[in-house]
Parts: structure tokens; C-alpha cells; sequence
């Protein structure tokens, strides 16, 4: 229980970033404070007289899942989903439900419940799944989901992803996921090949800006150009490889990274540049020079790179091999 508020106050945080909660004007609600009371049998009188098996056999979700084996559980799902969606018309006044293209199904439940229960209209609204050319669902990067909240994902990581998605799949996403002015994106549609690294820029500038912030997204994109110029790695940024042996239980402390790069003469002078702030790694102010460096810590599009910036000008990256 404990677990699952932490996570709705987590989720109300990072949605508060573009819903209103202020005065009410959006909530969020917890399904287990009408489903953790139910009597089972009522439920099944009241509720699953409602709902046709030969229905719901024939939704697509159900179709697909029956070849590899369907379970009670699973198919429950459509009528506790449907119920979700009568408690919050009951309680709160709600008539629309939102959801991805392959929610239409269990949607479709619940409008139809409200209209059996209740005797009112209510209505779904789906939205198509985020796919890239080749038809796999986005979202996905080898360490694992985009996240929004940055304590799982770096903004400048973030920003990456969306800086380094798939020609083809550029203009969609600005048109998915920014308020970008269509006529620039039908502008953007026409470009092809290197003249494409600009958009991508733009892309990752406002998706990271909506959910990080402009600082944030600023200061991705610094760090990002800093680490691509011209479409590949600037030839001209200095850089120093790392091998495994130089990160002892995988892991190296900034100081010695400061000393290593050569970006300050002594362990003292790095902690003095740490304290001045004027040491960031990926985008990101360095405020404790016990910072330690893990194999996370460095961008895998492209290879294992980190950027280390001294003061305004002065980038140095820095390349994990092995």
C-alpha cells in the first residue's frame, strides 16, 4: 500500500509538468478505494451480468492472446477496467475515457457499462501507439524504458534518445509529441539525409523542454552539440580513453576523471573548480567532487562517451572502451 502511493504521488509529480492540478482542476484518483472493498459474488451479479464472453472472445486483444494461452486473470481485465471507468463516472462526472489504440476494447467496456448502469451517454477516445518505421513500439533504449522522471533517466540521456531517433520517424514524432507549427514540420518532411540533423535537434530540444524544462533542455543540447558536430563526433574536441582496469569496481571518482583529462593540474584545483561550479558532466553541474562515475554515466548512442565542461567554453570527452 505504502509502495503504491509513493507511486502515484511520483506520477502526479511528473504529470503535473502538463496537466493542471492546481485548485482541483485535475485529480488522481486510487482504483483500490472502490475495488479493495468489493464482495466477489455481488460483483459478479451486478457487474458481470453486464458483460458477454462471446464479446469479448472476439476483441482483437483477447484473439491474440488466446493463442498463447489466456488466463482468468487476463480476462478479467476488460471488466475491472470497465468498472474502473463506472466508479469514476459514479464519483466524479467523468464521460471520457483516454487511451492508447490498443485500450479500444476495454474502452469500449466501460462506455457500454456506464450506458447499462447508468443509463448515460459516455465515450473513449484512443490515440495510435507510438511506432517507428519498422513498426516496433518506441520507448525503448538498450538500458532499458525512457523514463520521464530524471532520477531514472538523465535529461541529456532523454534528450539523446529523441536526438538519435530514425530518419523516418522525425516528422512523426514532432507531429505525436510537439507543438511545433505544421506548416514548419510539412517544411521538415521535404529534408532528407544530414539536412534531417537540424529537426532532430528541434525534436529533442521540445520534447526534453516539456518534460524537464528549458534549462534542462538547454543544457542537454549544449552538452549534445558539444559531443556531435556536422552529424559525428567533433574531430576537433580533445578526448582520453578509458579502459576497465582504469575504473577499479567500475567506477571513477570525478577528481582523479579532472586529473586524468587534464581539465585541472591537482585533485585540489578540480575540487576548487567543483565548488566554483564550473565543472558539468553530460550537461549536468557537478556539486560534489565525491561524484563517482559508473559505465551509466556514459551515452551508448555512438559508442560509451561522457562530455566533461570546464567553465563556459572548455569540453573534453571522454571514451569508455571495453
Amino acid at each position: 500500500k505504502e509502495e503504491i502511493s509513493h507511486n502515484i504521488a511520483c506520477f502526479r509529480k511528473q504529470m503535473s509538468k502538463l496537466i493542471d492540478f492546481s485548485g482541483g482542476r485535475a485529480v488522481t484518483a486510487n482504483n483500490a478505494d472502490w475495488l479493495l472493498h468489493l464482495n466477489y459474488v455481488e460483483f459478479l451479479r451486478d457487474i458481470g451480468v453486464c458483460f458477454s464472453v462471446n464479446r469479448m472472445l472476439a476483441a482483437e486483444c483477447y484473439k491474440q492472446r488466446l493463442e498463447r494461452g489466456l488466463s482468468f486473470f487476463e480476462m478479467n481485465y476488460m471488466v475491472m477496467q470497465s468498472y474502473d471507468f463506472l466508479e469514476l463516472f459514479r464519483r466524479y462526472g467523468c464521460r471520457l475515457e483516454v487511451g492508447g489504440d490498443d485500450q479500444w476494447s476495454n474502452i469500449l467496456g466501460g462506455v457500454e457499462l456506464i450506458r447499462k448502469k447508468e443509463n448515460q451517454d459516455a465515450y473513449g477516445l484512443t490515440v495510435p501507439l507510438l511506432t517507428n518505421s519498422e513498426g516496433k513500439k518506441m520507448g525503448k533504449t538498450e538500458r532499458g524504458a525512457v523514463w520521464l522522471d530524471p532520477e531514472k533517466m538523465r535529461p541529456f540521456d532523454f534528450y539523446q534518445y529523441w536526438r538519435n531517433v530514425a530518419d523516418a520517424d522525425v516528422v512523426k514524432c514532432l507531429k505525436f509529441l510537439t507543438f511545433v507549427p505544421m506548416k514548419q514540420i510539412r517544411e521538415i518532411s521535404a529534408l532528407q539525409g544530414q539536412e534531417l540533423n537540424g529537426a532532430k535537434e528541434l525534436l529533442a530540444f521540445e520534447v526534453t523542454r516539456q518534460i524537464h524544462g528549458r534549462e534542462e533542455a538547454e543544457k542537454a543540447r549544449d552538452a549534445s552539440r558539444a559531443l556531435f558536430v556536422k552529424g559525428g563526433i567533433s574531430e576537433d574536441m580533445p578526448s582520453t580513453e578509458l579502459s576497465p582496469a582504469d575504473m577499479p569496481g567500475g567506477k571513477i571518482g570525478i577528481l582523479d576523471l579532472l586529473v586524468r583529462t587534464k581539465l585541472a593540474p591537482s585533485k585540489a584545483e578540480a575540487r576548487r573548480l567543483i565548488a566554483q561550479g564550473g565543472i558539468a558532466v553530460n550537461g549536468e553541474k557537478v556539486t560534489r567532487p565525491s561524484l563517482a562515475l559508473s559505465r551509466e554515466d556514459f551515452s551508448q548512442d555512438g559508442g560509451f562517451s561522457a562530455v566533461l565542461k570546464k567553465g563556459k567554453k572548455v569540453y573534453h570527452r571522454v571514451v569508455l572502451k571495453g
